[in-house]
């Protein structure tokens, strides 16, 4: 990927190491040059770079983009466009980012928090941590958590199960939530936040939004009921956002090696990345105004996605590529204006959609009919579509029905949510978009679930591990 993630990463480790592996012996000899502690202010900045570059924006977010087929990659078959997706693959995704350099510095920078009464790094740290741990349970499912955290006595950790998980994620949102509420700390975050910059009522925003993400999960799940699931999620998003003000996003400098993550994984070397064929074109066929705002035309002046699995091409600069508002990179014109993009945690729109099928679930279609438009509009103002635009399209959509509620809102929120991982997530538990195998397959289904990654099942065998596949289900992925 890009030289920033080496630079950060090296960072976080030594982080982990200052944080968790240094015990203290004797009171004598100490050297001030040399703390065995780090400050909270030194640990959050590259946990959020971490987050957004190598989880959101690394290989989990773009695989979610292929399988999701908001992007192709002009390459050979098979690749992960095509399911292929092996034990080695996702290593760094659980054996690096998430445990130790998330997880594990997360669980320093909150208990010094707490001990010391810096409530806002204390409420900062349990949001991304719970952000963090929903990425991980839904990737695998049943997870290390409660033995995760302490190697000497617990040097191959059982694994909790998701549904349990998802209980500790409330929890953790929780206790963010209850900390942003308490009595500020002189030692605060400040431009060192990458996300909201210290701004403590945008991070409750954050923390509530997110519960009703995860709420709206388990409408299908084990021992859960649509109708519950969908009055939390509601109750959660009237303390949520209120605008596109509230956008949870990771906001890149731009600079050499601070560049957000889309921009460096559209650089030529990374191997082809263009807009996949089906997305294209169900904006074109529904002459959807965000189109021209979302790619560009190719070098033949006509907007073409590539056919997932096919054979390469000789020239990927006939394909759409994506616009730099999203960090893409312009090959035809060698535009590198989006270097600075943010990267989206979770969006104003994405939360009206939650809204709309939680609403439809409780009263619906008529009821979620005003909220579904609201969250198209969002979504159009966030890209900054003009009025008349957005309402155009909005009016050409059909009217949501009992039938075809869920479809709409989903495929809809599908756009709104382009290249967040998120709606990887919503087609498992909806079954919408509704989208086709790809050429030359590996699998003959898209994957449900990632493999176990290697290390783990050599150093940790445990036995949920047994018969995991990628077509295996998560627990709240109910057929």
């Amino acid at each position: 990927m890009k030289r920033s993630y080496k630079l950060y990463t090296l960072l976080l480790a030594g982080i982990t190491l200052l944080g968790s592996g240094c015990k203290k012996f004797l009171d004598v000899n100490k050297d001030p040059n040399n703390p065995l502690s780090v400050s909270e202010s030194l640990i959050l900045n590259p946990v959020e770079i971490t987050t957004g570059t190598n989880v959101t924006g690394g290989f989990y977010g773009t695989t979610c983009a292929y399988w999701m087929q908001y992007l192709s990659l002009n390459e050979p078959s098979p690749d992960a466009e095509s399911y292929l997706i092996l034990p080695l693959d996702v290593d760094n995704t659980w054996t690096f980012f998430e445990y130790p350099n998330v997880f594990e510095n997360l669980n320093v920078m909150i208990g010094q928090a707490e001990a010391a009464g810096h409530n806002q790094y204390a409420a900062i740290g349990k949001v991304l941590f719970a952000y963090n741990l929903a990425i991980t349970t839904d990737l695998w499912g049943d997870i290390p958590y409660s033995q995760a955290f302490d190697i000497v006595k617990n040097p191959k950790p059982g694994y909790d199960s998701q549904e349990s998980i998802y209980g500790d994620i409330q929890n953790l949102l929780d206790s963010a939530i209850y900390y942003a509420g308490q009595t500020p700390s002189a030692v605060a975050p400040g431009t060192e936040d990458f996300i909201y910059g210290g701004n403590m009522a945008a991070w409750t925003k954050f923390a509530y939004a997110l519960k009703a993400r995860y709420y709206i999960h388990l409408t299908k799940a084990p021992g859960r009921t649509a109708s519950v699931q969908a009055d939390s999620a509601l109750a959660a998003l009237a303390n949520a956002f209120t605008s596109n003000d509230d956008n949870a996003q990771v906001n890149y400098p731009g600079s050499a090696q601070a560049e957000t993550p889309w921009w460096s994984n559209t650089q030529p070397g990374a191997g082809g990345l263009v807009m996949a064929a089906s997305f294209i074109d169900s904006l074109q066929a529904r002459n959807d105004p965000r189109l021209p705002i979302i790619a560009d035309t190719g070098k033949n002046g006509t907007y073409l996605g590539r056919t997932m699995g096919a054979d390469p091409s000789p020239d990927p600069t006939v394909f759409s590529s994506f616009r730099p508002i999203y960090g893409g990179y312009l090959p035809l014109e060698d535009d590198n204006s989006g270097t600075s993009a943010p990267l989206y945690l979770m969006t104003y729109s994405e939360a009206l959609f939650i809204k709309a099928e939680a609403t439809f679930i409780k009263s619906g279609a008529a009821a979620a009919q005003p909220i579904y438009d609201a969250a198209i509009a969002a979504h159009m103002s966030m890209l900054g579509v003009g009025a008349g635009a957005s309402a155009a399209y909005i009016a050409s959509r059909p009217l949501l029905t009992t039938g075809n509620a869920i479809q709409q809102i989903i495929t809809e929120k599908y756009v709104a949510n382009f290249l967040n991982p998120e709606s990887w997530n919503d087609w498992r538990r909806t079954g919408f978009p509704t989208l086709s195998l790809v050429q030359n397959a590996y699998v003959n289904y898209i994957p449900r679930h990632w493999p176990i990654a290697q290390t783990e099942t050599l150093t940790n065998p445990q036995p949920q591990q047994n018969g995991i596949t990628t077509a295996s289900r998560v627990w709240w992925d109910a057929p």
